[in-house]
């Protein structure tokens, strides 16, 4: 029986799907919307056409979600090509104009041509919760830092002076906030019943804390217009991070709990720099499945770290960031990277030995980052712990 390839232009409510033969000629075309019934009647369909039906989507999670399981679910090979790929490859292909039929055509063909495509596997369950709750981590993360910049926006505009002296990353300047956000409330606490209604508050520092705020106080004596309905909103605004540095608290938990479940949570953990947040997003980003990478190069390239050539010409040895990888996996090996500079002396001294070759931090970074790639990947292949000193494997 002739091989075919299935193209679906994935969207949140419908889908499209185009089907080609050997030849790429369209043997179905249908708009289908994205609920369990109309994908099975979709999928025999395709399968009535022929058995050996390869897929293409151009959407991995999301509202391609349902359609994936089903696809996987009854035994079908699916590849994921993205958006921006797509998009390139139309320009290749009859026509100016954009419509959802033909950007499944364009994922139909690509895919019949295309030997590079990731393709699409069930998910490991651990792995699939921990990508939902490091992605619900991300937003509230967001949520909060742009809480705080509105905050200090508006500090800034009432109090520069303490704007200035307090850390609002911290919880006891959030406190000091919710219950004062002027030079003069301030003034007329003074710093000693300052200091103890911090104390009551469980504040660290509270004494620190009401010292600089009294001097930045006794700074400023003009009372700015709007400063009364502004104080109202700093003080809703440091209710808001303080909730929010909670929640944020107890999803770490979560993911913590849930990451140790993991058979590779203690391995990943560790190597020094990679803790449960940050393993958590390595698993999440790669499935929890080393099967997909069969050397470090791979996991690298699929991370960002590994620089592709761009030579022309008489110019060689170009390299720049690529184009096509994981912007999460990139995050948690640079990150990983950042945080062992500080904590293990291995990766110190290689830091400082790329610094010295004349690279700038990032560069220097980025190149550990690379180097620790080879460790994961070694330690998932071996399934042993990380050791500063590797073991010497033994001689017959």
């Amino acid at each position: 029986m002739a091989a075919i390839w299935a193209g679906i232009d994935a969207g949140k409510t419908h889908h499209h799907c185009v089907v080609i033969d050997e030849s790429g000629r369209r043997l179905l075309s249908r708009r289908v919307a994205n609920d369990e019934p109309e994908l099975l009647q979709l999928l025999a369909d395709v399968m009535n056409l022929s058995e050996e039906a390869t897929w293409g989507i151009d959407l991995a999670d999301g509202g391609a979600a349902l359609v994936i399981a089903v696809l996987l679910s009854h035994g079908q090979r699916a590849f994921y090509i993205s958006g921006r790929a797509v998009n390139r490859a139309s320009e290749g292909y009859r026509g100016e104009g954009k419509t959802d039929a033909k950007d499944a055509a364009v994922i139909a063909d690509q895919t019949r041509i295309r030997r590079d495509l990731q393709p699409l596997r069930t998910g490991n369950e651990i792995a699939t919760d921990l990508k939902l709750l490091t992605a619900h981590r991300t937003d509230l993360v967001a949520d909060r830092t742009r809480t705080v910049n509105r905050l200090r926006a508006l500090l800034t505009g009432i109090f520069p002076a303490l704007d200035r002296a307090l850390d609002l990353t911290n919880a006891g300047p959030l406190t000091l906030l919710t219950g004062y956000q002027t030079p003069a409330a301030l003034r007329r606490l003074g710093a000693k019943r300052l200091e103890t209604w911090l104390r009551n508050r469980s504040v660290r520092g509270a004494g620190q804390i009401a010292e600089a705020a009294l001097e930045a106080a006794a700074s400023q004596h003009t009372s700015v217009p709007g400063e009364k309905t502004a104080a109202k909103m700093v003080h809703t605004l440091a209710a808001q991070v303080i909730a929010l540095n909670q929640q944020v608290a107890e999803m770490d938990k979560l993911i913590a709990a849930r990451f140790r479940e993991h058979r590779d949570a203690e391995i990943l953990a560790s190597l020094p720099g990679l803790g449960p947040v940050l393993g958590a997003e390595f698993l999440a980003a790669t499935g929890g499945d080393m099967a997909a990478f069969a050397t470090p190069d791979r996991l690298a390239g699929f991370g960002g770290v590994a620089p592709a050539p761009r030579d022309s010409g008489k110019i060689s040895g170009n390299l720049h960031r690529p184009q096509r990888y994981n912007r999460k996996l990139q995050r948690v090996f640079y990150t990983s990277a950042l945080i062992s500079i500080r904590n293990c002396e291995e990766s110190r001294r290689f830091y400082d030995r790329k610094r010295a070759e004349g690279k700038r931090h990032t560069q220097a970074v980025l190149a550990l980052a690379r180097r620790r790639v080879n460790v994961i990947w070694a330690l998932l292949r071996d399934q042993r712990c990380y050791q500063p000193t590797p073991p010497v494997a033994l001689t017959a």
